[in-house]
Order: structure tokens, then C-alpha cells, then sequence
């Protein structure tokens, strides 16, 4: 399976996968800004330009939008990432130009109105409270703010009360202007679509795109550490560890994504048998792998009773210290293939397929062909998944809990539990 690409003068660049079989084609336009490239200030923004692209057009009510889009049974949405923003549809193959056309217009034709900017931040404020009320999403943004603080790659995607007032609409303006341009856009496509087709589209509809201005590129993220506590009165604690990992394709990357596995990727997990089905501690537990191009950081997650936090601290300190010395042919053989599983499958997904060509090109300038990531599974050894997990221990804890936690160590205990380095 290898994808079309396409530079057009401009430098946008087109890449689509041909699934023919299919009567869908799943297709969007991803942008190189999110998140991390915000000032503190602004904290938000982003985010909130997502949803005001929707709010009108010159051509298009947002009530139209909407409307145009349902009455061919289409799917339209849109999501911004740390480092960046995603407008996709899915659609039957013969609307791919209405999709294409109604995508184009929120990027390059909308009014951004005051009046529905003032509508769209409570809209956003209400995503925020929505998110406050669910404790095991806060906690990973408390995580990624102690192994990030005062940095943008640690603050919260969708923003925070006090920074949203400040984004007026000359900054929505100039956050499009500085970063949707050709050279930092793609359209990627997968499903029933011709190559040409989209080739053609996407240079009728968005060449018209800027050359951006000169702009600052973000600071490469700077892993520190550190703890965040948010006590609240909860049935559960809910616990996150976390630590510096290698950044996406780097050195030790498929190592550590392997030892994530053996540790807490499934119900054959380490964590999960020994903590939830031996022991009955938590209903939830499991660790998780995030890597970017400039940093990652692994997770593990815990929700617990407040009188079983430290010893579910203890196990879990226990088990990655565990895996630093040794892991079992057993263990190793099903990690690979839980993820080369989870890779293949995903290869059966147009969604999924169009949202890794954005992804690849826009971090890597290429698609990382499905052939290169398993041969990498396969020439991970014992020896590299216990050097990863000593990796771990080189930096800085990261801990971060949302709930009672009043029976649970201090910072310093906590580290000293994981054998992870000292803050400096």
C-alpha cells in the first residue's frame, strides 16, 4: 500500500490511498499549527479558531454548513492537536468536490464575526467545564504541565477561562494568516477517491492559499518534571506517572512503545494482572505512549480508592523496575504482536489512514510506509525494551492526581519509589 502524492506549485502537497472496494472516501485538510504554537496569553486559541471557522462564510450560513453537509449524509468535523489541526468529511465518493468545496470555504472564506466569537467562547468555556468535570482527562493535563511547565507544550489544548477573554478576532485573523498556508497545509484522502480528482480540487479550492509570514517557530519543548495535585472530593484518586521518553522515530522509540505494551497495554499487562485481577486495587490501569517529533512522555494511569493509592503506587513502581531487569520471550512475542496487530487493523480504516498521511507528512515530510514500522517491531529485542525502561529513570518523575490523596507519599518519596533522577 504506498500513497499518491502530489506538490502543487503552491507547496501544498496532496497524498491519497486508493481503496476501491469502498463506496466512502474519508479526506481532509491538516495544517502544521496547533497548540504549541500559541503565546501563554493566548492560551486557546487555536482551538477556538476551529470552531469559529464554522460559524459562517462569505458563501455559507453555519446553519447552511451544517445543512449542505447532512442533506448527502456526509460526516464534517474537526480537531486541534498539540502541534496540529485537522478538518476532515467523510462522505459517499461522488460528494468528495461538494466536501472538498465546503472544507475550502471555512479556511479560506470565513467571516469570523464578532458577534459569533463572542457566542462561540461560551461554547468553548462549556467544553472546558465539561472536561473539569472528568477527572481522568484533567489529570493528564496536569501531567503534561509538571513535565512541561511554563512551556506551551504543556499547557491545555482547549485553553483556560482567563486566556480565551483575551483572544479577540485580529488574533483568530492572524493566527490563520501566519499559519494556514500552503506550505504548512496538506489534503490527504483515503477510500474510493481518484488521485487526479483530488489533485484537481484541491488546486481549484485552495491554491489560492498565502505564502505565510515570517513567523517564530515554537520552542522545542524542555522535559523538567515536577508534580501537580488537584485534591477534590471523589470516590476515586486518580493517579498518573509519567516520565521522558524518546520523541517519535528516535532512538529507543520502538523499544519503549514495546515495553508501554508489556507493562500496561492490555488485560495481559504486568499492571493489569497484577494490579486490577490479582489484587482488585483499581478498575482501571494501563500506560500510554505519547511521542512527537521533539519530546515524548510515558504514562501510567490509575484510578483507585484513596486507602489503596500508596500500595497501587508501590506495585507499579515495583512493576517497572520489574521490567527494567528482565522481560519473558512470552512477554515479548505478544507485545509485537498486539501492536503490529493494532497497525494492520488500522490499515482497514480510510479515517484512520487519511489522519496518518496528515500526520506523517506534516511531522516527517513522508508517510512512514506500515512495511518499515513492523520490520522495526520485529528487531526489538529483550536487551532494548530493559534499556528502555531504565531510560525511564533518567530524568524526572512526572505525577499528577485529581481526587483524595491524602495516604499517598510525597514527591520526593514517589521518585525515590521509582528510582527516577531528582529534580535540578
Amino acid at each position: 500500500m504506498t500513497p499518491d502524492v502530489t506538490t502543487l506549485p503552491s507547496g501544498l502537497r496532496v497524498a491519497s490511498i486508493s481503496m476501491p472496494h469502498l463506496h466512502s472516501v474519508s479526506f481532509g485538510v491538516s495544517i502544521e499549527a496547533g497548540a504549541v504554537n500559541e503565546p501563554a496569553r493566548l492560551n486557546g486559541l487555536a482551538h477556538l479558531l476551529e470552531h469559529m471557522v464554522f460559524k459562517g462564510t462569505e458563501r455559507r450560513s453555519a446553519r447552511a454548513i451544517a445543512e449542505e453537509v447532512e442533506a448527502v449524509g456526509a460526516d464534517l468535523n474537526a480537531f486541534t492537536g498539540r502541534m496540529m489541526t485537522s478538518y476532515h468529511m467523510r462522505a459517499l465518493s461522488e460528494h468528495l468536490p461538494l466536501g472538498m468545496d465546503v472544507i475550502s470555504d471555512l479556511l479560506c472564506g470565513s467571516l469570523l464575526e464578532e458577534k459569533e466569537l463572542e457566542r462561540e467562547r461560551g461554547v468553548v468555556l462549556q467544553e472546558i467545564g465539561a472536561a473539569e468535570d472528568t477527572p481522568d482527562d484533567v489529570v493528564f493535563d496536569l501531567l503534561q504541565d509538571a513535565a512541561f511547565p511554563d512551556q506551551s507544550f504543556g499547557r491545555p489544548i482547549l485553553g483556560r477561562e482567563d486566556s480565551l477573554f483575551n483572544v479577540g478576532r485580529d488574533h483568530l485573523q492572524g493566527f490563520l494568516a501566519d499559519h494556514y498556508d500552503a506550505a504548512h497545509v496538506i489534503v490527504t484522502a483515503a477510500g474510493r477517491v481518484d488521485h487526479n480528482q483530488l489533485v484537481d480540487l484541491a488546486g481549484q479550492h485552495l491554491e489560492t492559499l498565502a505564502t505565510a509570514r515570517e513567523t517564530q517557530e515554537p520552542a522545542s519543548p524542555h522535559y523538567v518534571g515536577g508534580e501537580r495535585r488537584d485534591t477534590r472530593k471523589l470516590e476515586q484518586a486518580h493517579l498518573v506517572f509519567g516520565f521522558k521518553a524518546p520523541p517519535a522515530m528516535a532512538d529507543g522509540y520502538y523499544e519503549t512503545w514495546i515495553m508501554s505494551e508489556i507493562l500496561g497495554g492490555g488485560m495481559s499487562s504486568r499492571l493489569f494482572q497484577d494490579i486490577r485481577e490479582e489484587r482488585g486495587l483499581v478498575y482501571s490501569i494501563y500506560s500510554s505512549y505519547r511521542a512527537y517529533p521533539t519530546a515524548g512522555v510515558l504514562a501510567i494511569y490509575a484510578g483507585t480508592a484513596e486507602a489503596d493509592a500508596q500500595e497501587v503506587a508501590q506495585r507499579t513502581a515495583g512493576a517497572l523496575n520489574e521490567i527494567a531487569r528482565q522481560v519473558t520471550d512470552s512477554e515479548l512475542a505478544r507485545a509485537k504482536a498486539q501492536v503490529k496487530a493494532s497497525i494492520l487493523m488500522g490499515l482497514e480504516s480510510p479515517a484512520a489512514l487519511a489522519d496518518g498521511l496528515a500526520t506523517d507528512f506534516l511531522h516527517f515530510g513522508r508517510w512512514v510506509m506500515p512495511d518499515e514500522v513492523i520490520s522495526k517491531i520485529d528487531a526489538v529485542d529483550a536487551n532494548g525494551v530493559t534499556s528502555a525502561a531504565r531510560g525511564l529513570m533518567e530524568a524526572p518523575l512526572s505525577f499528577a492526581s485529581v481526587g483524595p490523596t491524602g495516604g499517598l507519599e510525597s514527591y520526593d518519596g514517589l521518585a525515590a519509589m521509582f528510582g527516577t533522577a531528582r529534580q535540578s
